[in-house]
């Protein structure tokens, strides 16, 4: 009988309202109290070129992830985000176009592109640019790449000058891979000849990585990095393995 009683007890205890549930942010989607949204510009940057996302279903679910922020940062029109594993389809609205516009470039570091500074200027030519960027993890690219026929054809570059990834609390592959928010930003302020667009677009990313640290998250370093130093705790892939030439050769072919 007097378990039964400290049973009753317990339960007696338990309070009759479910429990406050933390406040989340309408625009983020993220707890107030960690919401990156205080961060964007206050007034969104209209830039010349357009930024046009090809995001992998995958990436969408993602808590950790960068294309809201390009996307909340930029006026409505300067920055497109379509959904999908191939493209284009019949959703995705007045993509074709864009994919066959000869001022239309794409982001992706094949053995034919061409680096970014290379490009003219936007004040150089007579449309700016579309700059196409895949956005999800690099398979989910190389597969979106490769069953979209479309995306051969477009003029292909790269960056090789932006750095390593502030992004620190996602792994990147290679030191030189960037975030999607990264690459648009340096692409941008390349092309326009605008520095102060990298620093603008990067704010809500920097506040959102403070935050994490500061509760609890640990910075990634990239899986070449760890390599390298021998901390990677698995076995090496064929594909990360491939992955890690090109890089080298990437590397030693701009030195």
């Amino acid at each position: 009988m007097t378990n039964e009683n400290e049973v009753w007890e317990d339960l007696s205890s338990i309070p009759a309202d479910p429990p406050k549930m933390r406040e989340i942010c309408t625009r983020c989607r993220r707890p107030c109290v960690v919401c990156w949204c205080p961060f964007l510009p206050s007034t969104p940057l209209h830039t010349l070129c357009r930024v046009v996302l090809l995001q992998h279903p995958a990436e969408e679910r993602r808590c950790l992830r960068t294309a809201p922020m390009l996307s909340h940062s930029l006026a409505t029109d300067r920055c497109l985000i379509y959904k999908g594993k191939r493209f284009p389809q019949n959703r995705h609205d007045g993509l074709e176009e864009i994919l066959k516009s000869p001022n239309s470039v794409l982001l992706y570091p094949s053995k034919d592109a061409v680096e970014i500074q290379n490009l003219p200027l936007v004040s150089e030519i007579i449309e700016p640019y579309n700059l196409i960027i895949i956005d999800g993890t690099w398979p989910q690219a190389k597969a979106i790449y490769h069953s979209t026929t479309m995306l051969h054809h477009l003029k292909q570059v790269k960056l090789t000058s932006g750095g390593i990834s502030e992004y620190v609390i996602r792994t990147q592959p290679t030191d030189g891979c960037l975030s999607t928010l990264e690459t648009a930003a340096q692409a941008l302020a390349i092309v326009e000849r605008r520095k102060d667009i990298i620093d603008i677009l990067l704010q809500p990313m920097k506040a959102l990585c403070s935050f994490q640290l500061n509760h609890g998250a640990v910075t990634h370093q990239s899986k070449e990095f760890r390599i390298k130093n021998e901390t990677y705790p698995k076995q090496i892939g064929k594909r990360l393995s491939r992955l890690l030439k090109q890089t080298e050769a990437s590397n030693s072919n701009v030195s």
